[in-house]
């Protein structure tokens, strides 16, 4: 009699369907030019307008580890090989996977990549995109986002459509925390939270189902839906990210060998979503010895040259939290 992984056989009493295989999926991401990129492929068996997805594939036998398994995935859709990999988040809630999931729990083991310039995906079907195309309210660079305006009044129109007095103040409390609405402090590391509220109050397409039609409450402001839930999990790698920036120099993965201060500041501020102070930038970076000069300045460029400089990995071994503990210089409007 043929078991499955549960150890039940067919038919057996309590015998438990067997799910599909552990899921694979990898946030690449890069910095060129000072804008923020991720790697998206073509996604199959999505609604019109979410074909857009992130490498993906199931962890298979011939895949002897997780980190091996999404690396052989990424690289056959990409032809993009790998350096700096970290596990992110282990995904499982119920039709994660779109409507003929049977109401399954299916697993997937997410990752961060990091690299260092700008790699020609090779394939006609992936490309590299600015992240913020997906969460447009996240980007606070050039001041507030207009597409806030909407995606608030309509946040604050969901807080106040229950009879409930009770789960009126709760919403009302999480738009504070997420949102900052309600005299809150907009935190830039809760990009998941506000993803998540967003798609609890049915604004935007994925929380539709993944092959359904658009609900009526969708808005137009909320950037462009992803296949299957990777809009959730760019979500939850863009809110890491900016975390580990703060006490991890994670950012030089993204940086060439050498390169001007401005270019670093360039790329922590697109990361971040915020716009920083040039002066503090410059007194933090030599502050915390991150940075050392180099004998190379640019080359081929308008205006006066500035002084190359690169990483000084010996910063790893003299604190415990070498990053960029930054203040936003952010225009509220």
């Amino acid at each position: 009699m043929t078991r499955g992984q549960d150890g039940l056989a067919a038919g057996e009493p309590n015998a438990l369907p067997n799910p599909s295989a552990v899921g694979l999926v990898a946030v690449i991401v890069a910095a060129t030019d000072g804008e923020p990129r991720a790697l998206t492929v073509q996604v199959a068996g999505q609604a019109a307008g979410r074909e857009t997805g992130l490498p993906a594939g199931p962890l298979v036998p011939e895949h002897p580890t997780l980190e091996r398994g999404l690396r052989a995935w990424v690289e056959r859709q990409t032809q993009a090989r790998l350096g700096y990999v970290e596990q992110l988040y282990t995904f499982g809630d119920r039709d994660r996977q779109g409507d003929d999931s049977g109401g399954l729990h299916s697993l997937s083991v997410a990752y961060l990549a990091l690299v260092r310039e700008m790699r020609s995906a090779g394939l006609a079907e992936a490309s590299w995109r600015n992240w913020y195309a997906f969460l447009p309210w996240e980007d606070w660079r050039a001041g507030r986002p207009t597409a806030l305006d909407e995606i608030e009044a309509a946040l604050l129109a969901w807080a106040g459509g229950t009879p409930d007095p009770k789960l009126r103040r709760r919403r009302e409390d999480r738009l504070g925390l997420t949102f900052g609405l309600g005299g809150g402090a907009w935190n830039e590391e809760r990009v998941l939270e506000r993803y998540e509220l967003l798609f609890e109050a049915g604004l935007i397409p994925e929380a539709h189902g993944q092959t359904g039609e658009a609900g009526s409450t969708d808005i137009a402001t909320t950037g462009q839906p992803m296949g299957f839930d990777h809009r959730r999990v760019l979500a939850t790698a863009i809110g890491r990210l900016r975390g580990k920036i703060k006490y991890r120099p994670v950012v030089f993965e993204l940086m060439p060998p050498t390169f001007t201060l401005f270019q670093l500041q360039r790329t922590v501020e697109a990361l971040s979503g915020a716009n920083l102070h040039k002066q503090n930038f410059r007194r933090l970076v030599a502050q915390q010895g991150l940075v050392e000069e180099t004998e190379e300045v640019t080359s081929g460029t308008a205006g006066r040259p500035a002084r190359l400089v690169r990483f000084r990995r010996e910063v790893l071994l003299e604190r415990p939290a070498p990053g960029f503990r930054l203040t936003p210089s952010r225009r509220s409007s």
